[in-house]
């Protein structure tokens, strides 16, 4: 059986300067995507955080941790990122927040895109879109049992109340091989991301989730016994030329 896209993801929340994050995604996209990728990198998605306009959200996947060294190694040490960090480290506050991820099942990782990704300045190939992405904080470690229990009881509810699961992934412990970039340790998270029209869907996905039974009677108990702390949902609208969209 073929393994996951990108075995390795890193989700990457940025807290830029106010009033810059449109600057930061316009160098991004036209000159931090193909870049990357070049090297052995995968530009899974891009994002405004809906909630925040002064994060930018962004995920990165990988073959596996040495990979990640090399490709990390190969464009932080290039040309391109030697030509325009300055302009892209004056956006930002902090750029620390980074969950290391694997995807929870062989199935768990983000799908191909579908279409090519259009150059910088083309219109987007499909129209706009939003994603939701959901982050469970845990006291322990989300196993194999959890992910049986996430598939069997946790992902039909989500399903039903219009949040279909597109990926879910879990914290990755391997040692960061590239420590110039520093990654959030000694945490347990699960994370699941689902794909909605717009902000309406979203709102009522939530509201049916809350009002649903199943949820309340069935799944939201054995959650919350898991859970270190509160929920984290990003609400996210993917850049003109995220794939993720």
């Amino acid at each position: 059986m073929k393994g996951p896209r990108c075995p390795v993801v890193e989700l990457r929340q940025y807290t830029l300067h106010p009033g810059r994050r449109d600057e930061l995604v316009d160098l991004f996209d036209r000159e931090f995507v193909e870049s990357q990728e070049a090297v052995g990198a995968t530009v899974l998605g891009q994002f405004r955080d809906l909630d925040d306009p002064d994060r930018f959200v962004w995920l990165r996947g990988f073959e596996d941790m040495p990979r990640r060294a090399e490709a990390l190694e190969s464009f932080y040490g290039g040309p391109v990122w030697q030509a325009h960090r300055d302009e892209a480290n004056a956006t930002m506050i902090d750029s620390d927040d980074v969950l290391l991820l694997r995807p929870a099942s062989a199935r768990g990782g983000f799908p191909a895109p579908v279409g090519a990704r259009p150059a910088p300045g083309e219109p987007a190939p499909s129209p706009p879109s939003l994603v939701l992405a959901t982050i469970w904080y845990g006291h322990s470690p989300f196993d194999t049992a959890f992910v049986e229990f996430f598939q069997q009881r946790v992902r039909p509810v989500l399903t039903e109340t219009g949040g279909e699961p597109l990926a879910c992934l879990r914290s990755e412990h391997a040692a960061n091989t590239y420590p110039a970039l520093p990654v959030r340790k000694n945490e347990e998270v699960f994370v699941w991301f689902a794909r909605f029209p717009d902000e309406g869907h979203i709102d009522r996905h939530l509201s049916r989730l809350r009002h649903s039974e199943h949820w309340r009677g069935e799944v939201l108990p054995t959650l919350s016994e898991r859970w270190a702390g509160a929920p984290q949902r990003l609400r996210l609208a993917p850049t003109e030329r995220s794939t993720l969209r």
